[in-house]
Order: structure tokens, then sequence, then C-alpha cells
């Protein structure tokens, strides 16, 4: 034989084989899918920020689908806009979807996938689960540092308090919800304080920002590259991302040394781990430790100062729901002393708002991806093992099937019992958020102590501007700008020496 008869017959026993095994392979019912599909790069054509938007359209355009199958370079994807369906994902399938797609920024970033956002389900995951519980989140060290929590939002009264006591001023408070975070996560990794007038480390504290937005910047699972792996060799992603990786590392490692070296061990989380180094080395290794400074740093700074800044903007937009919130706050805690974390239980209205706020502007709309370690079925629909698992989150917070009014700012449908439960900002199951506790207490104080010590009007007669921005975090396009008045009783003896 010739060269080219062996080229021939080796297509056709190629070819062959594929046909053969495509024939005996059962057909599978997958979920609907758009009919524009690209040979390789699937609909990566048609992915346009806002993503949370685009996918929508995407499911209206298949008659309202609850649940769409995407092709998205080499990743087959489904996206799921139905609660009911969520639901299932995580009950009845949730060890299934218990795993997270590799991606390129929890490769580089993430310490090869061994943080705890990253990891793979299995023992690793389940120890850094435990840690985290037990050691981070737990009620006991919450309370620990309630002390850090109070006096970073003092500092914002006293802020605004000094500009405000003689008239209303203008104040942008997209800063001030971001240095308040920031400061309040740093503080109670490392002891510091970033922002302010004593900020310790005015360089440290711009590369901090810095690496942060840079590493939400990689985009939590839309980085194209992520779905056609040759794009590596065409961009600087990955490029990008090691660079943000090596400086984020070095960042974190000089806090972890920085505490090690004390003489005097002071009270921060990052003492408290390298304690339990001493006795479990190998449960507590310094990449450990780093990988949960990090979940810290990255997941509890944006998404509280976003959601602060939606919440004060909706209230300015809604002054009848501004008003009742601070009757609520003068009636049940009075103007006597400033409003504490233990009161805020006793504000249901005011917890309702931070839930409507999160259930119109989630700060992770998409939420984190998720995919399938086995053959399952979603929906009716069967799911091949290693599909991406999509939430849209925004979607299904919006929808009008399980909302009444669902496109309106409306605190008040949380009075009716079991609508709290239909909202999940933080995920669902053995993979949601173990920092929503944290993010509840901050949020809600550092609200309730705005509302009960200042007045507060828009800059103008329009409406606060509600599109939102690019981001991973969905933050505001038009950052928020109000205008703040010290409340007159606010100005008393006991008001004023809470403030000092």
């Amino acid at each position: 034989m010739d060269y080219l008869q062996v080229l021939l017959l080796s297509l056709f026993v190629f070819f062959s084989t594929i046909f053969l095994f495509s024939k005996s392979k059962p057909k599978q019912n997958l979920p609907p899918s758009l009919g524009n599909s690209l040979p390789v790069i699937g609909h990566l054509h048609l992915m346009k920020r806002p993503f949370h938007r685009k996918l929508l359209s995407f499911s209206r355009s298949l008659g309202n689908a609850p649940i769409i199958h995407l092709r998205l370079g080499q990743r087959q994807t489904y996206v799921v806009s139905s609660r009911a369906i969520a639901e299932e994902c995580f009950t009845k399938n949730d060890i299934v979807f218990a795993n997270r797609p590799v991606l390129m920024i929890n490769k580089h970033l993430g310490y090869n996938a061994t943080h705890m956002v990253g990891a793979s389900y299995g023992d690793h995951w389940r120890s850094l689960r435990r840690i985290t519980a037990a050691e981070i989140f737990s009620s006991m060290r919450l309370c620990m540092f309630l002390c850090i929590r109070k006096d970073e939002i003092r500092r914002l009264l006293l802020r605004l308090s000094r500009d405000s006591l003689h008239g209303f001023v203008e104040v942008e408070m997209k800063s001030l919800f971001t240095n308040l975070a920031f400061n309040n996560i740093i503080r109670t990794i490392a002891g510091k304080r970033y922002y302010g007038d004593d900020a310790e480390d005015e360089e440290e504290a711009k590369l901090a920002r810095y690496l942060v937005s840079e590493a939400m910047a990689g985009d939590s699972g839309r980085n194209p590259a992520d779905y056609l792996s040759f794009l590596r060799w065409f961009t600087d992603s990955e490029t990008r991302i090691k660079d943000v990786a090596h400086r984020f590392d070095a960042f974190l490692q000089k806090l972890v040394d920085e505490k090690r070296a004390e003489k005097v061990k002071s009270k921060t989380m990052i003492n408290h781990l390298l304690s339990l180094q001493e006795t479990q080395p190998d449960c507590y290794t310094d990449v450990i430790i780093k990988g949960i400074i990090l979940d810290l740093i990255i997941a509890g700074t944006d998404t509280v100062a976003i959601t602060l800044e939606w919440a004060l903007s909706n209230l300015l937009n809604h002054q009848e729901i501004l008003k009742k919130a601070r009757i609520e706050i003068d009636n049940k805690i009075g103007l006597h002393r400033l409003v504490d974390e233990p009161d805020i239980v006793n504000l249901p209205y005011l917890q309702n708002i931070i839930l409507e706020t999160l259930r119109l502007y989630p700060a992770a709309p998409l939420l984190l991806p998720h995919l399938s370690s086995e053959d399952c079925q979603v929906g009716g629909y069967d799911m091949p093992r290693g599909t991406m698992l999509v939430m849209n989150l925004w979607a299904i917070h919006r929808d009008p099937e399980l909302w009444e009014e669902s496109e309106r700012f409306k605190p008040e449908r949380f009075d009716k019992e079991g609508e709290a439960q239909k909202v999940m900002p933080f995920g669902l199951g053995r993979r949601s958020c173990p920092g929503a506790g944290l993010a509840h207490r901050l949020m809600g104080l550092t609200l309730a102590s705005l509302v009960q010590c200042f007045e507060w009007e828009r800059v103008s007669v329009e409406q606060i501007d509600m599109r939102e921005g690019k981001g991973v975090t969905m933050p505001k396009k038009e950052p928020l700008r109000a205008m703040c008045r010290a409340r007159v009783l606010a100005g008393s003896t006991n008001m004023r020496k809470d403030f000092l």
C-alpha cells in the first residue's frame, strides 16, 4: 500500500468507529438549546455583558425554559433559572454538584484550587469546611470580633457626623462602604487598618485594593481561555493571572510572617490559625492559612460594600420605606443610645430591607459555577458527567411566577411566612457561602446605624440611577452620591459619647 491508501484507510476506520460509537450510545434527553451554535466556540459568540441578563434572554427566547443547554467552547453548560430546579440540584443531587470546574484563576490564585472556594469536593474540602465553620464563622468567633465591626461603623458615623452637624452635605458612599468592609476584614485577619485617619500603611493598602480588584477581574469563570484552552497561547490572560497570584501570595505571606514574628501575640484570625498550626502542622500549613485569608478578603469586601450601596440607594428612591425603617428603630431602640448588633433581631423591617436588596441585587448574580461529578437528571433532563452548572440567581430572584410584583422594591413581602426562604444570595447546599452570618451582621448593623443617626436625601429630584455596571459582584453603574444630615437628637450627650 502506498501512503495515500494507508491514509484513506485510517480515515475510514476512524470515522467508522465514531459513527458506530455514536449509534451505540443512547440518545440523551437534553434541555432546549439555542440553534446558532458555531463550530469549536459553540455559543460563546452570543455571550454579552451583563451575563445574567443575557442568559435570561436566552431562556425567554426558548419559551421561558427553566433550564437551558449551552455549549461554551469545550464546556457543556446548563443554566438554571428556576427556584424549583435549583432546590432539586442542591438537595437530591447536592453531592453530585459539590465540585467546582477547574478555572484558571482558581488554579493560579487559589493555590492549585486547594482553597475552600475552588477546591474539589472530598476530604480536603471537608477539612477546610470544618476549619472555617469552627474556627472562623462560629458564633463565638463572630462575637469575639464584634468590637471591630462596631468600631469601624462608629468611625463611619463620626466621619459623616463631623461634616453634617449644621446641614445637609453631599457624600460619596461607595468609597466609604468599601473602606468600611475592607477595614473590618483586614483588622479581623491581621489587626491592621488600611483606610481612615489612622491608616497604618498607605502603600500596602493600595496594593491590597489593587490585588482584590484584579482578582475580581478574573471574572469567576467567565474568562474565555477557560472555555477555549488554546486561547491562552494568544492572550495574556494567564500571564496576568499568574502575576496577580504571585503578588497576592507575597502579600498574604507577609501578613502571616508578621504575625508569626510578634513577641506579644495579638487577637487576630492569623494568630489563632498559627496557634493551631503549632499543634496540627499538617492541617494548618501556611498554604492552607493563606487560602483561608484569600477567601475572606475577596468574599468579604466588595460583596458587603456593594450590597450596602444598593440598599441605601433603594431607601433614597423610596423615602416611605426609609421613614418606616427609622420609625421602627426609634420605637424599638430609641435615641438615647446607638443601635447595637444584638438589636438587629428585634428590627424585622430592617432585615426585610436587606433581604429585598439581596433579592433584587445579589452580589453574585450567577453564584459560583458547579460541576457534575457523575451522570444525573435535572429538571427531567439528562445531565452528563462533567457538565458545568450555572445558577442564574438574578433571574430566579425576579421570577414573576415566584414573586408578586417581582421587579418592585417591596420589603413588606417578607412579612409573609416562608418568603425569606425563597431568597438564596449565598447559594444552597453544602457549597453555600459559610460567611453569610458575618455578612448579615455587618450589613444589618451598618444600615441600622445610618438610618438611626442621619437624615438622607437624594442629591437631585431625579431618582437614583439603579443600573448595574460591569463586574462579577454586580456593582452600581454610577457610584452612589447622597445628601446626609446628622439627626438633631443624635447630637445629644449620650449619643455623642457613643460616637466618640
